[in-house]
C-alpha cells in the first residue's frame, strides 16, 4: 500500500527545487557577465574611474610680409574653485570667497554662483570664479592664498588682432562661443582653419567614486597651429586705412603688378575682429549686418566698370584694325543712332581729338564709333583676354563679374541682342560687371604683358598668364593712360614730383540719370585705376572705387592723398640710417 507524501516533505522539495533554480540563474548570469561581457564591463569600469580632458592649443600667428604680428594669442588667466569634499561651505570657505570677491571685484556670493560653488565643493569638481583676470589680480591671489586647496589657476589663450580694423577683411575673425573652441568665420581665419588651429592635447585623470582627483597624466601634448605669412605690408595697409576715410563706402587695392602680391586691401565699411572674442548682443549684431561690413568689396562685390572698359574697347579696335593709333575723331557732344541722340559725358563736345586724347578725356564718341563697327562678342572676347568675366583665383571667395554676349542675353533674358546695346557696352555700361581685383589684374597686365594671379600668402606660387594682345597695343594703352594724368581726367594727381603715373578714371552709372535726385544710392560709382612708381621703388598697381560718390573725383582725391602719403613714407625710410 503506497503512503502519501507528507505536506512537510512536499514543501522541502519545493524549497530545494526553488533554491537550485535560483542558484542556476545566478551561476548562468555570472557566467554571462564574466565571459560574454568581460570587455564591456571592463570598459565601463575604466570609465567610472578615468576621465580624459582636453587641453587647448594656441592658434598659429598670422604675420605680414616683414614678420609683424597681424593676429596672435595672449594668455587668459582663469580662477577656479576646486572642491575638497565638504558637504557644506564652511565659514572659512565663505571668508575665502569674500576675499577673492574683493580682489576680483565680481559677485561670487550671489546665489547662482554660490550654488555652483557649493556643488563643486561637495563633489570635488571645479567651478569657474573668473576669467581673463589681470596680472595684478593674479599676483594678489597668489600672494594671499599660495597653494590653497580650494583655489586653482589655469591659463588659456585668446586671439588678439593688434592692429584692430586694419586688414580685417583679409584676417577675418573667430566665433565667440564660450562652450567650444573658437573657429574661423571669415578671411584667413576660416580659409586656413586647418593650419591655424593646431592640435589639442589630452590629460588622463583618475578619480575615486565621489569624483575626487587621484592622479593625472598627460596622454598627448598640445601642438600649436602653424604660423602664416601674408603678402600684406601692414605699414602700407595702415597708410591706406588713414587716407580712405571711414565715411566712404568702397574698396582699395595696392598690388605688386609683377608677382600679384596683395600689399594692402581696404573694404569699407570695416570692422574690428577683436569684438568677436566675447559674445555679441543680438541687437549689436543686427546693427552691424545693416551696414554690411563683412562683405569684402575688393574681391566679392561687382560693379559696372564705366570708362575703364574703354581701354578694352580701344584694344579690340586696334587689334582688328578698325582704328589706328593715328586715327582722329570729331566729338560734337553726341551721335545719332537710329532715331536717337546718344550723348557724350561732355555735352559741349571735345572737338577734334586723337584716339589717345579720346581715352585721356574719356570721350564716349570715340567708343560709340567703334561700337558701330564691331560685334559685341568681339568686345567680350577681349574683355576675357584681360581677365574680366572670370575669377582671378585669389584665395578668398570672389565673384566672377559679367561680360555679356549675344548668347548670354538669349539665355538669361530670352531676348536678342540689340545693336544699341553694344554702344553701352563699349563705354563700360549695359550688363557689364567687374570686381576691383579683376581691374587690378587687368591694369597690371597692360604694363607687364601678363595677367597675374593675385596672392595673399608668401607661400603661394607666383602665377600668371600671358596677355594675348600685341606689344604695340599695350604701348598705346600706356601712352593713353599717361595722357590721362598729364592732360586728361586724372590731372589732379599730376602735381606730385618724382612719380611716374599712368591712370584711367571712370564714372560708372548705377541707374538711369533721371534718378540721381532720388538719393545717394542712385549716384554713380567713381573709379581710379593706376600704375604708379615713385623714384626707384618697385611699381604698384592701385585701384580705388568709391561707391555712389557721383563722379570719379572722390576716388581721384583718395588716390592723390595716397600718393602724397606714400611719398612721405618712402622719403622717411630713405632718410633713416
Amino acid at each position: 500500500m503506497l503512503r502519501k507524501s507528507s505536506p512537510i516533505a512536499s514543501k522541502i522539495k519545493l524549497i530545494i527545487y526553488g533554491t537550485a533554480l535560483i542558484f542556476t540563474i545566478i551561476i548562468v548570469r555570472l557566467l554571462y557577465l564574466q565571459v560574454n561581457l568581460t570587455a564591456h564591463l571592463a570598459h565601463r569600469s575604466t570609465q567610472n574611474c578615468l576621465r580624459i580632458e582636453s587641453t587647448s592649443s594656441p592658434r598659429g600667428n598670422i604675420i605680414d610680409r616683414t614678420g609683424k604680428l597681424l593676429a596672435t594669442n595672449i594668455p587668459v588667466i582663469k580662477v577656479y574653485w576646486q572642491g575638497t569634499g565638504s558637504y557644506f561651505l564652511t565659514e572659512a570657505h565663505n571668508a575665502l570667497l569674500r576675499s577673492i570677491e574683493t580682489i576680483l571685484s565680481c559677485p561670487l556670493t550671489h546665489i547662482d554662483h554660490y550654488k555652483k560653488i557649493t556643488h563643486a565643493e561637495r563633489y570635488y569638481k571645479e567651478a569657474e570664479l573668473a576669467r581673463d583676470i589681470s596680472l595684478e589680480q593674479l599676483c594678489k591671489i597668489e600672494e594671499c592664498f599660495p597653494n590653497h586647496p580650494n583655489i586653482c589657476i589655469k591659463t588659456d589663450f585668446k586671439r588678439l588682432y593688434p592692429y584692430t580694423h586694419s586688414a580685417s577683411h583679409i584676417l577675418g575673425y573667430l566665433s565667440s562661443s564660450i562652450d567650444i573652441e573658437p573657429y574661423g568665420q571669415m578671411g584667413l581665419e576660416k580659409v586656413l582653419e586647418g593650419c591655424l588651429r593646431g592640435q589639442q592635447g589630452s590629460l588622463l585623470t583618475t578619480i575615486n567614486s565621489i569624483g575626487r582627483k587621484l592622479a593625472q597624466k598627460e596622454i598627448t601634448a598640445a601642438r600649436e597651429g602653424k604660423d602664416i605669412q601674408t603678402t600684406i605690408d601692414i605699414d602700407l595697409q595702415q597708410l591706406c586705412e588713414k587716407i580712405f576715410l571711414e565715411e566712404y563706402i568702397g574698396a582699395m587695392i595696392v598690388m605688386n603688378p609683377s608677382n600679384g602680391d596683395i600689399l594692402a586691401v581696404i573694404s569699407r565699411p570695416t570692422f574690428d575682429p577683436n569684438m568677436f572674442l566675447s559674445p555679441i548682443p543680438a541687437e549689436q549684431w543686427h546693427e552691424l549686418q545693416e551696414k554690411k561690413p563683412f562683405l569684402n568689396r575688393a574681391f566679392n562685390a561687382s560693379y559696372p566698370p564705366g570708362s575703364i572698359f574703354k581701354l578694352i574697347t580701344v584694344s579690340a579696335a586696334l587689334e582688328h584694325s578698325i582704328i589706328t593709333p593715328e586715327s582722329e575723331w570729331t566729338c560734337n557732344g553726341f551721335i545719332t543712332f537710329g532715331n536717337h541722340q546718344i550723348w557724350c559725358h561732355n555735352k559741349h563736345g571735345h572737338g577734334r581729338i586723337s584716339t589717345a586724347q579720346g581715352l585721356a578725356h574719356s570721350c564716349n564718341i570715340l567708343c560709340y564709333d567703334i561700337a558701330k563697327k564691331i560685334d559685341v562678342d568681339i568686345l567680350a572676347h577681349y574683355a576675357r583676354l584681360f581677365g574680366l568675366g572670370e575669377k582671378t583665383h585669389i584665395l578668398f571667395p570672389e565673384q566672377s563679374g559679367l561680360v555679356p554676349t549675344k548668347g548670354w542675353k538669349r539665355i538669361a533674358k530670352s531676348e536678342k541682342w540689340w545693336p544699341g546695346e553694344t554702344l553701352s557696352v563699349s563705354i563700360g555700361q549695359s550688363f557689364l560687371l567687374v570686381t576691383p581685383i579683376q581691374v587690378a589684374a587687368m591694369i597690371s597686365s597692360i604694363f607687364t604683358g601678363k595677367i597675374p594671379t593675385p596672392r595673399v600668402l608668401m607661400a603661394e606660387p607666383i602665377q600668371s598668364k600671358p596677355l594675348a594682345i600685341t606689344p604695340e597695343t599695350r604701348t598705346f594703352l600706356q601712352k593713353s593712360m599717361k595722357l590721362v594724368v598729364t592732360a586728361g581726367t586724372g590731372k589732379q594727381v599730376n602735381t606730385i614730383k618724382d612719380y611716374s603715373i599712368y591712370a584711367k578714371t571712370s564714372t560708372a552709372q548705377t541707374s538711369a540719370l533721371d534718378k540721381r535726385t532720388l538719393g545717394k544710392r542712385y549716384l554713380e560709382h567713381g573709379w581710379f585705376a593706376s600704375h604708379i612708381q615713385y623714384k626707384n621703388t618697385p611699381p604698384l598697381t592701385v585701384v580705388i572705387i568709391a561707391e555712389n560718390s557721383g563722379s570719379s573725383k572722390t576716388a581721384t582725391t583718395i588716390a592723390k592723398n595716397f600718393l602724397l602719403a606714400y611719398k612721405k613714407k618712402i622719403d622717411l625710410e630713405d632718410a633713416s640710417p
